[in-house]
């Protein structure tokens, strides 16, 4: 057993209770999704930032706040930020790939955080602040693994550090608490730290 697994908090049976209305949208965070649509989960440093990124994009049906990535079934705010249960703070991202290509939401996501930090962004330190893709299907994986590569290239041209984003199959959200959800609509003035590196990812 790993110091993670001995270490980690026990967590919940039932899920957090959220209204599962985007605040944005007034559409439902929760499944069932109309049939069609598209879910990848992504984790670029401090959610609340992230999240407004994705929400804005057109093509995006809906976005929720939440964690993935770890062990803890469904973790607190606070358990997540005590750097056990091994989730990172993400967003998923529910959207119509007739209206905006997987390419976009990973141009988007690599533009966003500087992905070569490791357990953090910024000031924002820890591993639930580490920058990770969680696809749900073979073609999501296969296109987020070229991104990487694609993107790698572009940041060796311009001298930066090697990309530390983790990429792999998603096995379970969890959504966040309410006030977590669509936090920059509800808090306009709060907090963002996200930082790009200023380097464009040629893809989409």
């Amino acid at each position: 057993m790993s110091i993670l697994t001995r270490r980690a908090p026990t967590g919940r049976s039932t899920p957090l209770e959220i209204s599962g209305v985007h605040s944005v949208s007034g559409l439902s965070m929760l499944p069932p999704f109309a049939a069609g649509l598209q879910d990848i989960v992504l984790g670029l440093g401090c959610f609340w930032g992230a999240e407004q990124r994705f929400w804005q994009l057109p093509g995006v049906q809906v976005t929720a706040v939440g964690y993935a990535g770890g062990t803890t079934p469904n973790p607190t705010y606070q358990e997540t930020c005590g750097g056990q249960t091994g989730h990172a703070e993400v967003v998923r991202v529910i959207y119509d790939p007739d209206k905006v290509a997987l390419e976009t939401l990973l141009r988007t996501f690599w533009e966003a955080h500087d992905p070569t930090q490791g357990n953090r962004q910024g000031n924002d330190i820890g591993s639930q602040y580490r920058s990770i893709i969680l696809t749900t299907s073979e073609t999501q994986q296969a296109t987020a693994l070229r991104s990487r590569e694609t993107y790698q290239q572009a940041l060796d041209k311009a001298g930066r550090g090697r990309i530390t984003t983790e990429i792999a199959p998603l096995e379970v959200f969890y959504y966040a608490e309410e006030y977590h959800q669509q936090y920059l609509d509800k808090n306009p003035g709060g907090y963002c730290g996200l930082r790009g590196t200023g380097i464009s990812c040629p893809i989409g």
